[in-house]
C-alpha cells in the first residue's frame, strides 16, 4: 500500500469512527469540503501535514493518534 493509499483509508475510518460527514469534518477542521474530497478521491494524492494535523484538530485526535497504526507502520519504503 502506498503512503497516499494510507492516509486516505484512515481518514475515511476516522470519520466513521466519529460519524463524520465530509461537510461536519470540514466545518470542525477549517478545512474547506474541496479539499477533503480531493484527498478522498485522489484528486490530491499528497495532502500537506499542516491539513492533516488540521482534519486531526478537527477530530479532537493527535497527529500521533492519527499516524499510530499498523498501516503506517507497516508502509512500503517511496523510494524503491
Amino acid at each position: 500500500m502506498d503512503t497516499y493509499t494510507a492516509v486516505k483509508n484512515r481518514l475515511l475510518a476516522l470519520c466513521g469512527q466519529y460519524h463524520l460527514s465530509i461537510h461536519k469534518l470540514a466545518t470542525e477542521s477549517a478545512v474547506p469540503p474541496s479539499t477533503i474530497k480531493n484527498i478522498l478521491y485522489g484528486k490530491s494524492i499528497n495532502p500537506g501535514i499542516v491539513t492533516i494535523k488540521m482534519l486531526c484538530d478537527g477530530m479532537g485526535i493527535s497527529l500521533f493518534e492519527f499516524f499510530n497504526s499498523d498501516t503506517f507502520r507497516l508502509l512500503e519504503p517511496e523510494i524503491r
